[in-house]
């Protein structure tokens, strides 16, 4: 290991995200042990322009790259001086992929094993303020000029490296960062590997934070830790600049999937962490309202909308929405034509309702087909369920449990598999109340449409009493049923 090739590497970019990301220059210093065997540094014409922002920040402008070599003209260079060297660098996975990225455009792959002087003094000289190549260079005393350009830089690195090597004589640390299974290789600079050996192969959700302990992600997994790892492995963008911009995780076990989404839900509403981007509005919704058209008939109808506004039924998928109005066509015998399941017909004609009384052929009285379609309106809105879901607990001991009341999500809890519970309120001393939100609402429906009815108990609004009626728990068409009854009403 005394002769091990060493590449210490710094480059220049114009920015943009790791796949927009081209060079604008780079420096390599070739170490063999301690000592400096050749050095490399050019200026790249990145072949795009540079912004702004970028010029200020690294003093690399546009006429300075007009007559540099392009990446393709160096690339051989690049190549043989890394070909037998491990390569190093401070925050190594940005400058790494930056280079794979270029490799690849020339239809290369470049792979090399690799080194993070961040992680490395995190480990070798632990207890500083920041890792920042500036302030981690003032804190022990290595002199830094030409900031932000890559031979400057470059050369900060290497003296910090030359002193990491020297706290590790026996290259302890630094061959169990380079073995093929450490985790130290693709975790991000400032996530420490054993925070990630603790977190629980179990489900729940995590969230990644920033140096502010700033919730910036919030996830949902079966498996914590594997699910955490996967972010890290991942090559986008947005995973990349995730992993650079988090500083510690936290976690929470739920033992239930369907909590563990619910706690998601929660964390996003809450935080509104930066890097999510689903769940942070509500989605469209189809719901069933009803007007009287100029015969005087009471129609159903079924509107797609972002809005949240008084309806008879409101459904997160359109199939769902009209799964249920065939279901009152045939229970009240209302008329597939003023349900809106047919349309531009005089009479109705549907393929597998034939319960209509002759509404759509003048043989039904207005006054008596309005009456069963008010009747029909009133099956849905006069009650909306209280029930709990029953699901695995975080041990072998305990259950977790959903509340839902009066067709409003109450919140989630833990419960002692031997506690006995027989009405609603024994369940609310165990309760973590939680705000009902459109995304909480289609969780559970999507939750009841594939679960069904067996994890599920219904109590009578009245008195909190368990109902006495029993639930299909073979059938499916009861278990949708039973759904579309229990949630049509969130809104």
């Amino acid at each position: 290991m005394k002769d091990q090739l060493f590449a210490v590497i710094d480059v220049e970019t114009t920015g943009g995200g790791i796949n927009g990301n081209r060079l604008t220059e780079i420096c390599i210093v070739l170490l063999r042990g301690l000592k400096v065997v050749d050095k490399f540094t050019s200026l790249i014409n990145p072949e795009k322009e540079i912004p702004r922002q970028i010029t200020a920040l690294t003093g690399i402008d546009n006429n300075m790259v007009a007559d540099a070599p392009k990446f393709h003209e160096v690339a051989k260079k690049v190549e043989e001086l890394t070909r037998d060297a491990i390569f190093v660098a401070h925050n190594v996975n940005f400058d790494y992929n930056v280079l794979r990225n270029e490799f690849s455009e020339l239809g290369f792959e470049y792979t090399r094993r690799k080194l993070c002087t961040v992680r490395l003094s995190r480990k070798l000289i632990p207890g500083l303020f920041s890792y920042s190549l500036g302030r981690l260079c003032d804190s022990i005393n290595i002199p830094i000029s030409n900031r932000h350009r890559a031979e400057g830089d470059t050369d900060a690195t290497v003296i910090l490296f030359q002193r990491l090597l020297s706290l590790d004589e026996d290259y302890k640390v630094i061959n169990s960062f380079l073995h093929v299974r450490s985790r130290q290789a693709t975790l991000p600079p400032h996530i420490d590997a054993d925070e990630i050996h603790r977190l629980p192969e179990s489900a729940g959700i995590y969230l990644f934070k920033d140096r502010q302990h700033k919730v910036i992600y919030a996830g949902k997994a079966i498996n914590i830790k594997k699910r955490v790892v996967s972010h890290f492995y991942d090559r986008m963008s947005k995973e990349y600049q995730l992993g650079q911009e988090t500083f510690s995780i936290d976690h929470e076990t739920t033992g239930s999937e369907l909590v563990a989404l619910l706690l998601e839900a929660e964390c996003i509403r809450k935080y509104y962490p930066r890097f999510n981007r689903a769940q942070k509005r509500p989605g469209p919704v189809y719901q069933i309202v009803s007007y009287t058209n100029q015969l005087g008939v009471l129609q159903l109808v079924l509107e797609r909308t972002t809005k949240r506004r008084e309806s008879i039924g409101t459904f997160y998928s359109r199939a769902l929405a009209q799964e249920k109005l065939e279901y009152l066509c045939r229970e009240f015998n209302l008329c597939p034509k003023y349900c809106s399941l047919q349309s531009n017909v005089e009479e109705c004609s549907h393929y597998s309702i034939v319960s209509c009384e002759g509404i759509c052929s003048g043989k039904e009285e207005v006054v008596n087909y309005n009456r069963k379609v008010e009747t029909a309106i009133a099956s849905l809105t006069e009650e909306s369920s209280t029930f709990v879901i029953r699901e695995k607990g975080r041990h072998f001991e305990e259950e977790a449990f959903v509340l839902v009341k009066e067709g409003q999500y109450q919140g989630f809890g833990f419960i002692n598999t031997d506690a006995q519970v027989s009405r609603f309120e024994d369940y609310e001393p165990f309760l973590k109340r939680q705000t009902a939100t459109y995304h909480t609402h289609k969780i559970l429906s999507n939750y009841l449409r594939k679960q069904g009815a067996p994890k599920v108990i219904f109590f009578e609004n009245s008195d909190d009493i368990q109902m006495t009626r029993p639930v299909d728990r073979t059938s499916k068409n009861a278990a949708i049923m039973a759904s579309h009854r229990t949630l049509s009403l969130f809104s």
